[in-house]
């Protein structure tokens, strides 16, 4: 009865989205005209772009350009899939959607995440980047629409995000205010990597991005090779992976005419060419105003939003630089959602529609027409334990105090008490049975979603994973800000992967959500909260990785991406320590190879791993992070 039920309102559920989308086409059809332009590039290439000029000719409208490499034709018979939101559209702007270069209906090559060149606008007409790209793009469009006031935002959301970011190096004078939401800012730490581990589970990501289209086109031209995966999709992503065995298959029997994958399986370490993809470096004297927007539960791009948004906070101190992180997954805000739930935890209603309405709305606004006022805080906050919105004059939060927590013998965790230093904890990390990354089964996805705040209790029953937990806690407790694992660690092998997670244990009689399944129960349930790998050769350099010496105690330190969320009285914190995390993540042989994505199955082999009791983990607050980024 119940799955009759929840069957019952998901369909009510999509029609409802279904329908609203129509009337959004509907709206957009009546209150604007279509227009499609090839606009010119400083080198001659140039990029299809679709233009909606409002009817309404009795004022100058601004203009707001979404920059993607996801088919801007999508967005041609008046559909704008919530891009941008519907009070924008209402609102009334100059909407225009551009292919970027290389993609569907725009000239030139393409390449994923294109070096910044400093310096490039608005003289040199020869060097393009995407900086350039956006300039050339914006000056055209001030030019040569009509009533348009001179004023142009960019914003969009994950590989869009990163065209939005790179719209700031140079900027455009008329560029005024910038929305990067869910952006890359450098492919080895976020997006298609995790502190440089592969992630895995992007694996048929890359027949959309790796192929040059042959014509200027509006199909998806990589499709048969997307069907290499998806032609009869395996049910059970961990079972696949685990049978296609090393990286090395994927490249005979997948990947092999993949430009993408040959420069990633060639450039396993942080050398020149994924340096000059780092766009953090170029985020300097920025002028627009920005709002970076994420997602606390985004398994692709948590990362970026928050590289990002410090940055410019440390490059351009003056700049109106603002920060909005949500409870959603990746790119979630973007929706109408009536309930904000994130795997089986539900955070409140009409989360999605008060940020278009009360930040972003407003953001766009007050930038590019001179509406409202300026009052959106430095950083708006939602804390995912207490399930509040927060805001803040800085971020990291300077009133909310860091702590410490520490490991003890018998599962034992504390806070800002050393337990025993000479304690030793180990495990055997095992390749050939690998810790997964979820405790549900999942098919192959793109890349997944829901375990970044799912039940932890069966990694926590496994042998290879070490847990340690607090007593129950009899005072709320809030983290804010950024989570640096100071590891002591020794291993049999010369190479491992870490995985540290920071875990909300519920209490014992917490009552179910009326929205959950049956066999999920919320009492004792263990919700992640923060997680991240650090594969181990790169404890001392990204660019130069080294094995490690069998046996010798090392330091190994985990940066885990900042977190706002509240312990609350009655629940109990928790960490736990692996080595595999799969198939989200690769694994590591755990023998030092020179490159893991040409390694051989004799090369996985079993490691006891050791951690000691002087290991420490900081959380909230500004940690001394890795300087690599």
């Amino acid at each position: 009865m119940r799955s009759f039920i929840l069957a019952s309102f998901l369909s009510v559920f999509t029609s409802l989205v279904s329908a609203q989308l129509n009337n959004d086409s509907l709206y957009v059809r009546e209150h604007y005209e279509k227009f499609e332009y090839q606009v010119p590039m400083r080198d001659g290439v140039k990029l299809f772009t679709i233009v909606y000029m409002p009817k309404d000719k009795s004022k100058k409208w601004p203009i707001l350009m979404n920059r993607t490499c996801y088919n801007a034709s999508n967005y041609g018979d008046y559909k704008l899939h919530n891009h941008p939101s519907h009070y924008l559209v209402k609102d009334g702007y100059i909407l225009v959607f551009q292919d970027v270069r290389g993609r569907y209906m725009s000239g030139g090559q393409f390449d994923n995440m294109t070096p910044n060149i400093p310096g490039n606008n608005p003289k040199n007409k020869k060097d393009v980047d995407e900086s350039s790209d956006t300039w050339d793009s914006i000056d055209w469009l001030v030019k040569n629409l009509k009533g348009n006031n001179g004023r142009v935002g960019i914003y969009g959301i994950s590989y869009p995000g990163f065209y939005s970011a790179a719209s700031l190096p140079d900027a455009h004078p008329a560029l005024k205010a910038v929305s990067p939401q869910a952006p890359i800012s450098d492919f080895f730490f976020d997006d298609f990597h995790h502190m440089g581990a592969y992630l895995q589970s992007y694996t048929a990501a890359f027949a959309v991005f790796g192929y040059q289209k042959p014509d200027t086109t509006r199909q998806d031209w990589y499709m048969d090779k997307l069907m290499r995966f998806y032609g009869k999709p395996a049910k059970d992503a961990y079972e696949f992976y685990l049978r296609l065995g090393p990286l090395k298959n994927i490249t005979e029997k997948y990947h092999k005419d993949n430009f993408f994958w040959q420069q990633i399986i060639n450039h396993p370490n942080y050398d020149t060419f994924w340096q000059k993809r780092n766009l953090l470096p170029h985020l300097t004297h920025i002028k627009p105003a920005v709002l970076t927007v994420g997602g606390w539960f985004d398994a692709e791009d948590l990362a970026g939003p928050l590289r990002i948004y410090k940055t410019i906070e440390k490059s351009t101190p003056n700049a109106n630089n603002t920060i909005v992180m949500g409870p959603w997954a990746h790119g979630e805000w973007a929706s109408g959602s009536a309930k904000s739930i994130h795997n089986h935890i539900y955070f409140g209603d009409s989360i999605s529609p008060f940020f278009q309405r009360e930040i972003e709305r407003p953001f766009f606004a007050y930038y590019l027409k001179d509406e409202g006022k300026n009052e959106l805080p430095e950083a708006y906050m939602f804390d995912t334990g207490i399930k509040q919105w927060k805001k803040f004059s800085s971020w990291p939060p300077k009133d909310i105090p860091a702590l410490q927590l520490h490991f003890g013998e018998n599962g034992k965790l504390s806070i800002n008490k050393p337990l025993d230093d000479k304690a030793v904890f180990e495990y055997i990390s095992d390749p050939a049975k690998p810790v997964p990354y979820t405790s549900q089964i999942e098919g192959l996805t793109f890349t997944p979603r829901n375990f970044m705040s799912d039940d932890q209790r069966e990694a926590s029953r496994r042998p290879d994973v070490l847990t340690f937990e607090t007593d129950i806690l009899e005072n709320d407790v809030t983290v804010a800000g950024e989570i640096l694992a100071k590891l002591k660690v020794a291993i049999s092998g010369t190479d491992a992967d870490f995985i540290v997670k920071l875990i909300d244990v519920y209490p014992d009689d917490e009552p179910n959500f009326e929205h959950n399944p049956k066999n999920i129960v919320m009492a004792g349930y263990q919700q992640l909260v923060r997680s991240e790998v650090f594969r181990g050769r790169f404890r001392n350099s990204f660019e130069k990785p080294e094995p490690f010496v069998p046996g010798q105690p090392t330091d190994v330190n985990v940066q885990l991406q900042d977190v706002l969320h509240t312990f609350k009285k009655g629940h109990r914190v928790m960490i736990q320590i692996h080595s595999t995390w799969f198939p989200y993540i690769d694994r590591n042989p755990q023998k030092y190879v020179e490159n893991i994505y040409k390694a051989d199955e004799k090369d996985f082999i079993k490691s006891t791993i050791k951690v000691y009791g002087s290991s420490v983990i900081g959380a909230g607050g500004e940690q001394k992070l890795m300087k690599a980024f």
